[in-house]
């Protein structure tokens, strides 16, 4: 059998107005209740209080950790917005340090700088490393100093700490250096304190061989390298490095120049060699003095007889 559909429409809405109109006259009583200033009014209010609130533990115990449940993502929330605040904090504290750390490498770079001990005949131009050549066949760097500055091909250039290489290429306003680990690079140098005599050969390797020593056996890994201006190919007692035994069982140079960290080169103005433009005369090897033949004693035979003493024997 089909219910009648009108009819519970009928019906529930008399209901739900009765009840919303009890439900106003309720919350109004309540209200008028706890407004009313009155004594009696009042000792119900404690009354009520009393027999109530106690008995509704239960029902404000989810009450109660809800409210501990939003405050506790609220701390959480704030705790992450700190959190996040401190990890910028910490990128820009990193870059600070990192700039710091480059600056404090700079300043101590060009401290070195000046503290290097150089013939005072030797005078010098600073420049900035642009860029680098980057090529594993062609070691060089490039300097922001070139011919305006007065830099000639040729001239050695240092770091704070020691040898770096050799202007090879000027143009106007900026100039090349050849590294001493190219392969291109060959410089003359003493070993100390032997004294031994060398080439160092640039073989695109950071620590390039010694050749051409005249007694190996009297070079010990840790020696001193410097320059031996020979040649004018650079002035001398620049300080190279010093002598280790490679991989290869060869002895090479350990570079006192820092090849990571070339910020600022120094260019030493090299004073130039006496070039020889006249052919000169023949030197004759010296005339020894020739003695007279007056001055020659005749030889003397002592055993020889003379002829009175052979006519006194007969």
């Amino acid at each position: 059998m089909a219910r009648d559909r009108n009819t519970d429409a009928d019906f529930k809405g008399p209901v739900r107005r009765i009840l919303m109109a009890v439900l106003f006259f309720a919350l109004a009583a309540i209200f008028l209740v706890w407004r009313i200033d009155s004594p009696r009014v009042e000792r119900f209010r404690a009354v009520f209080i009393d027999k109530v609130v106690p008995n509704m533990d239960w029902a404000m115990a989810p009450v109660t950790k809800l409210v501990g449940m939003v405050e506790g993502f609220q701390s959480y929330a704030r705790i992450y917005e700190q959190n996040q605040e401190l990890r910028r904090e910490l990128q820009q504290m990193k870059a600070w340090k990192e700039a710091a750390v480059q600056l404090e490498q700079q300043n101590a770079k060009l401290l070195a700088q000046n503290q290097v001990r150089l013939d005072p005949k030797l005078t010098s131009v600073s420049g900035v490393v642009m860029a680098d050549s980057g090529s594993p066949f062609r070691q060089s760097v490039l300097l922001n100093v070139g011919a305006r500055d007065g830099i000639v091909d040729g001239w050695a250039t240092m770091d704070g700490l020691g040898l770096v290489g050799r202007i090879s290429g000027v143009g106007q306003t900026t100039s090349r250096v050849i590294l001493l680990t190219d392969a291109s690079s060959r410089i003359p140098v003493t070993i100390q304190p032997s004294g031994q005599r060398a080439m160092l050969v640039g073989d695109n390797s950071p620590a390039p061989p010694v050749e051409f020593i005249e007694a190996p056996e009297q070079v010990r890994p840790g020696d001193r390298v410097i320059s031996s201006g020979d040649g004018g190919v650079f002035p001398a007692g620049l300080l190279v490095g010093q002598v280790e035994l490679g991989p290869d069982r060869r002895l090479r140079v350990r570079l006192a120049a820092d090849y990571e960290r070339l910020s600022f080169l120094r260019v030493l103005r090299s004073h130039p060699a006496e070039q020889i433009t006249e052919a000169g005369g023949l030197i004759p090897p010296p005339v020894l003095p020739v003695l007279p033949p007056a001055a020659v004693p005749a030889p003397v035979t002592p055993d020889a007889p003379t002829p009175a003493a052979e006519a006194g024997d007969g």
